[in-house]
């Protein structure tokens, strides 16, 4: 016969185990002023966009919330740019960019993280050298070169400078140096060759860092603007960013309302992927740390 045990009674409440009350309440201060930085100006673009025509944006008569919520700015929106064309060509430039960063990111992280040959450091040294200059110091001679290749106003002319960048091959490197030595051992012995071992123990292992690689890179596609601002002429060849900052031209009226809700719309796809991909996110930052 057994007789159940009480369990012992909490003599201090749960929330008093994070810290004294005056702790808490500055944490919670901090968190809130970071929260207000960070997302208050999306909140208020979004909000701002919803206003009626009556309502001011700016000003002292301003107020956050609309009065008179409506959708009219979203409307006038898709009829004043061709938003279907700009999301297209904003779809394109992103699958080319991720197609070639997971490919070219994976392999060479996977040769960067193996031993035993020549020059391994020295490549390492110019890849995070090569993080030190800022895309400006570059600007002027990525376009003569992609002027020269026939590029201008091409949608592949905007993707060819990022096919691959130096902090992504870095992240597959961390993330492949973490795979323990004795499991490849275990899979050599086993007769497995090369691309067996990277096509089933360390592609497997790092799906964390290449979430990782996916989401930086599809953010940072979807959301360029001043590259193709460079490079792109036409309308028709416009991605999202470039096309609705159109909305702003004076041919069109500027209404302050139209151009937030233009920002909001650009921004929905990131947020959607971000939210549904967070929980792997965060555990592929810290496997694919940079390791020295």
């Amino acid at each position: 016969m057994t007789t159940a045990v009480d369990k012992p009674r909490r003599l201090v409440p749960r929330w008093r185990e994070y810290g004294r009350p005056r702790e808490l309440v500055v944490r919670y201060l901090l968190l809130l002023f970071v929260l207000g930085i960070t997302v208050g100006p999306l909140v208020w673009q979004f909000l701002a966009s919803l206003k009626s025509t009556s309502e001011d944006v700016f000003g002292a008569d301003a107020s956050l919330l609309p009065h008179h919520p409506t959708l009219r700015a979203y409307r006038q929106v898709f009829d004043q740019v061709p938003v279907a064309t700009y999301i297209r060509n904003s779809v394109i430039v992103v699958a080319l960019s991720v197609t070639s960063q997971l490919l070219f990111s994976t392999t060479a992280g996977y040769i960067l993280s193996k031993p035993g040959w020549k020059g391994r450091k020295a490549v390492w040294v110019v890849l995070i050298a090569s993080m030190m200059f800022p895309f400006e110091s570059i600007m002027v001679s990525l376009f003569l070169s992609i002027r020269d290749l026939g590029l201008v106003d091409n949608l592949v002319g905007v993707w060819l400078p990022g096919f691959v960048g130096a902090i992504n091959v870095l992240l597959m490197r961390g993330a492949f140096l973490a795979v323990p030595r004795e499991i490849e051992d275990s899979a050599m012995l086993d007769g497995a060759n090369e691309w067996q071992r990277f096509r089933y123990l360390y592609l497997p292992s790092a799906w964390g860092a290449i979430l990782v690689v996916t989401i930086n890179t599809f953010i940072s596609a979807w959301d360029d603007f001043l590259w193709p601002l460079i490079v792109l002429r036409s309308e028709g060849h416009m991605t999202l960013t470039l096309g609705l900052s159109r909305l702003q031209s004076s041919s069109f009226g500027y209404d302050q309302r139209v151009v937030m809700a233009g920002s909001v719309i650009s921004v929905v796809p990131v947020l959607v992927l971000f939210v549904i991909t967070q929980r792997w996110f965060y555990k592929g930052v810290s496997s694919g740390a940079v390791k020295l």
